[in-house]
């Protein structure tokens, strides 16, 4: 959450955001997006600094998980108002879209549903037995 205070306690030492980075890649999930939400309660209201602040601290931390930076997503949001969620928003200018580069090639898009979109769907190995933990 892009809010004052709120992106601040979740990536400190014990914060939800590091928390669940870290979960997804100690449980296998190799694509991540990254929505900044609540961008209309920053200050002054869709901040382009404050999304650059948190984009370039969540990079930093995911990068010393394992993730690489440049092939993760980072979109702002507002689930409230609907901003950059179906549809690029009028709102927030400044914001070009997001781009990805991986192995298997580059995607890039303006919203978090083009972001959804994007993600390639893991290899299953159907014609191999089942196997649970």
């Amino acid at each position: 959450a892009a809010g004052t205070g709120e992106f601040e306690a979740g990536i400190s030492k014990n914060g939800q955001t590091r928390e669940h980075a870290l979960l997804a890649f100690t449980l296998g999930v190799k694509q991540l997006i990254v929505g900044v939400n609540k961008m209309d309660s920053t200050e002054p209201p869709y901040s382009e600094s404050r999304f650059e602040e948190i984009k370039k601290e969540v990079s930093s931390y995911i990068k010393k998980i394992g993730y690489n930076p440049a092939a993760v997503a980072f979109v702002p949001i507002s689930g409230w108002h609907g901003d950059n969620m179906l549809e690029q928003s009028t709102k927030m200018p400044w914001f070009k879209g997001w781009q990805v580069e991986r192995k298997e090639g580059k995607a890039d898009g303006k919203c978090l549903i083009e972001a959804l979109d994007a993600i390639l769907p893991p290899a299953r190995p159907t014609d191999k037995a089942l196997r649970l933990p």
